[in-house]
């Protein structure tokens, strides 16, 4: 494989993740690592790789904290694929983005994930594919922070969309820390919603499918007894019932999940 593309990965505390994460990155020359301060073994790990670069900064956010590994740390190479350390790339992942790289059509692309929960993959209940950016060139796209995530900024020529999933491991570290995290995301959530209450749904039928979703999105936000119909969306609608029993424990969380979003906009957050 031709090796094309720097890594710049995000890790916070991620000693049960990160030794998975990087083994399949193994012939890649240019990993860069931006650490949040992480207190258990994380550091240790990663200094263990001679192909990786590690830096800390404090967390603020996740389109900072991307944008800042972006700009600052000597990248070799003008294509980026970005990580968390809990999410898995293959070689045909890995062989994608070195042909993208290589035909530099575009700034950046969308990449959709594959959700682990139980071992299994939530095929349906998570609504695959779903697509976030994740691969793009230097000084052409930035990343623009939307709630508790990040989306893609203006780009010079364009975005287009990978084919190849990557694994998402989003409950590696327990429901304790799931619940932990979602917390703060729910709060984050419920502060973006309340802004965006007057935003145009223009883009409810654009052919462009990320469009759509985002507005689809926006309308759901102000369902009666949304965090019903989540479930019963994710469940009956987007049919999570053939994703088995790992499945429908998904469409309990997501339920509670978007109850506390419900509860603090309530609550004027």
């Amino acid at each position: 494989m031709k090796i094309n593309f720097s890594v710049l990965i995000l890790t916070y505390n991620e000693e049960i993740n990160i030794e998975r994460c990087l083994q399949p990155l193994s012939e890649l020359d240019d990993i860069i690592v931006v650490d949040s301060f992480s207190t258990d073994k994380t550091i240790p790990l990663l200094n263990s790789y001679s192909n990786v670069r590690v830096f800390q900064r404090k967390f603020d956010d996740f389109a900072s904290q991307r944008n800042f590994g972006l700009k600052n740390f000597g990248l070799k190479h003008p294509w980026v694929l970005h990580l968390d350390a809990d999410e898995v790339v293959d070689k045909d992942f890995l062989e994608e983005c070195s042909r993208l790289a290589e035909l530099d059509e575009k700034s950046g692309y969308l990449v959709p994930s594959k959700l682990i929960f139980l071992n299994k993959w939530i095929k349906h209940a998570s609504g695959f594919p779903v697509y976030q950016m994740r691969f793009m060139k230097i000084g052409e796209v930035e990343f623009v922070q939307v709630g508790h995530g990040q989306r893609e900024g203006n780009s010079k020529r364009g975005i287009g969309y990978m084919n190849t999933p990557y694994l998402h491991y989003n409950f590696s570290k327990g429901l304790a820390d799931w619940f932990e995290k979602h917390n703060r995301y729910s709060t984050q959530e419920a502060q973006q919603e309340q802004k965006n209450e007057k935003d145009s749904l223009r883009h409810i039928f654009s052919s462009n499918k990320i469009l759509r979703r985002r507005a689809l999105k926006k309308i759901s936000h102000r369902i009666p007894f949304r965090p019903f119909f989540k479930f019963c969306y994710l469940y009956f609608f987007k049919m999570g019932f053939l994703d088995g029993k790992a499945g429908f424990y998904y469409c309990q969380l997501m339920w509670l999940y978007e109850s506390m979003i419900v509860v603090k906009k309530k609550e004027n957050f």
